[in-house]
């Protein structure tokens, strides 16, 4: 089993990013936001990579135990004070079980895009659930498709434009694949990266929920539960199981 696409030349830098999902205020508004619905039980989070959430969400005496397929993420947990408490299985978030019952399992910042086929999804979700206590909650966070950007014919969405790097997306409208790429240049050496998703829509992910037991509890723009409009750019949502 590899480390997919979040291998070590990923992990290495992951942490340093700048995007405002690892702002101080972001990350303690997610976990205080996932420790509320854990209340005195514990939490499971898919795709734990280095911590970034869960550690946090520990520190605020929740127990979590993740999944991860990149050891090289889990290898930065780890090496993070307090990282050797969180109980971390290395396997594929959509289909791995882990020992226990939870009250809340949690997906963030479009990571169930990673899986890149409907099927795939479904699976997540019908997990998610088997984990669950009933009245359990699972919880998504997830960019909402910005399809809105793309006039006719145009296939592609910029999001970061520098002076050595660029970055941007690919979208097929015709069957939910994407990609998002980075181009970076640094001592007149080009290196060029791209990783695949599967974008996906509130209501088809309410769908999902429902195949697997689940209903829609409630729906926000973001952690500080902020009203989901028609312009919100992402959302986080909660489903209950029956």
């Amino acid at each position: 089993m590899d480390d997919g696409y979040f291998g070590e030349d990923v992990a290495a830098t992951y942490d340093q990013s700048e995007g405002p999902e690892f702002e101080s205020a972001a990350v303690e508004s997610a976990a205080g936001f996932v420790a509320g619905l854990a209340g005195d039980g514990a939490a499971l989070e898919l795709g734990i990579g280095t911590g970034r959430i869960a550690l946090p969400l520990a520190a605020r005496g929740v127990p979590v135990h993740g999944i991860d397929l990149s050891r090289a993420m889990v290898a930065r947990l780890r090496a993070k004070p307090g990282g050797d408490a969180v109980g971390v299985t290395i396997g594929d978030f959509a289909t791995t079980r882990v020992p226990g019952e939870f009250s809340v399992a949690y997906l963030v910042f479009n990571t169930i895009m990673n899986l890149t086929t409907q099927t795939d999804q479904v699976a997540c979700f019908r997990n998610a659930a088997a984990h669950l206590r009933p009245g359990g909650c699972f919880v998504i966070e997830v960019g909402v498709p910005a399809l809105r950007q793309l006039p006719p014919g145009q296939t592609v969405v910029p999001f970061h434009v520098g002076a050595s790097s660029w970055a941007y997306d690919v979208y097929d409208v015709a069957t939910q694949a994407m990609s998002s790429n980075y181009v970076d240049v640094t001592g007149g050496r080009g290196a060029f990266r791209s990783i695949p998703f599967r974008y996906v829509w509130p209501s088809e992910l309410d769908l999902m929920a429902e195949l697997a037991g689940m209903r829609l509890r409630e729906r926000w723009a973001d952690w500080a539960r902020e009203p989901f409009t028609g312009e919100s750019r992402k959302h986080v949502s909660v489903w209950q199981k029956l």
